[in-house]
């Protein structure tokens, strides 16, 4: 029976198959982890802190659908399928989702609307994202 990730591969799905990278994996990480870190840096605008811990919450999100063996046509889908990459919830995932959605008015209509509570709402997800993570074993060492 294929899994959740498999019924979204194939021709004009948003997945594709592809072997899990341990080197890729870990650039991901650092990538991630260094963004959040600075996403929580107060002296920083709102604006700059929205798009370090997007960026993070993308990296993360990615680096768990690689470590599946999967690659993503887009950006949105390392968010919705967080059910299937890590266990996670609607109350990480949405959270995940809105802020994609902001960074898209932002990038492509020039309205970035952030407040405070997004941010602080991203990160915590974004942490929650990390924690499974860091319970996961390099790819290939499964």
């Amino acid at each position: 029976m294929p899994s959740p990730l498999d019924n979204l591969c194939g021709p004009s799905k948003p997945l594709a198959a592809e072997a899990p990278d341990a080197r890729e994996f870990a650039g991901l990480l650092r990538s991630g982890h260094a963004r959040l870190k600075d996403a929580q840096v107060a002296q920083l605008s709102l604006e700059g802190r929205f798009d370090l811990v997007y960026n993070a919450a993308h990296a993360l999100c990615l680096a768990a659908l690689r470590w599946h063996g999967y690659r993503s046509g887009n950006r949105f889908i390392v968010f919705q399928v967080l059910p299937h990459t890590l266990s996670l919830g609607p109350e990480v995932w949405r959270v995940l989702a809105k802020g994609h959605e902001i960074r898209n008015l932002g990038e492509y209509e020039g309205d970035l609307n952030v407040d405070e509570r997004i941010v602080r709402d991203m990160i915590v997800a974004c942490q929650q994202v990390a924690a499974k993570l860091s319970a996961l074993p390099a790819p290939g060492g499964r």
